[in-house]
């Protein structure tokens, strides 16, 4: 039961995550989670440097999908601005948004990789669906009061384990 809340890869954020060996691992399609992974909750803008990473993702060739469990107007509105496809309100960690995500990139669960904050969310829906879970530490800025008093203190723990079996966010093998 533990293996499922924990990610294949923990990295401190989406920088460096090396999108050479993702592809090597035979990934070819991103799920990404959006508030406090690739934009703080209170924002409704993208840093430049995130705008550069997902340009050098497409570069590399890789699908693109924002799976939030957030309202349809922010997450369209961001996904737009972006120019990537979105499934919003998606109730993470169901199956169903990642199974959705993974039809409108027309990719099986093998070729997909999730990128997320958080383990209860992210990478257990990921990990429920075998596909390459990567966990990012959260964007500084406020939470969703629920997230944080609930799922960050349970991550806790989880971590203390992740980070003694797996120090620097060595890859699983």
């Amino acid at each position: 039961m533990l293996k499922l809340l924990y990610p294949r890869l923990y990295v401190a954020d989406l920088f460096e995550i090396d999108l050479v060996k993702l592809k090597d691992a035979g990934i070819c399609a991103i799920l990404l989670d959006l508030d406090n992974t690739i934009v703080p909750r209170d924002q409704n803008c993208f840093s430049d440097k995130v705008r550069e990473w997902i340009g050098q993702a497409r570069e590399q060739g890789f699908k693109l999908c924002i799976v939030s469990n957030n309202s349809p107007a922010r997450v369209r509105a961001l996904a737009a601005s972006l120019d990537v496809p979105a499934v919003c309100r998606a109730v993470k960690p169901a199956r169903r948004p990642f199974i959705q995500a993974m039809k409108l990139l027309g990719v099986a669960p093998g070729q997909t990789a999730v990128i997320g904050d958080q383990i209860f969310t992210d990478v257990l829906g990921g990990n429920r669906l075998g596909l390459y879970t990567i966990l990012v530490s959260p964007l500084p800025g406020p939470e969703f009061w629920g997230t944080r008093l609930f799922n960050r203190q349970l991550e806790k723990l989880i971590l203390c384990h992740i980070k003694r079996q797996r120090p620097g966010g060595t890859l699983a093998r």
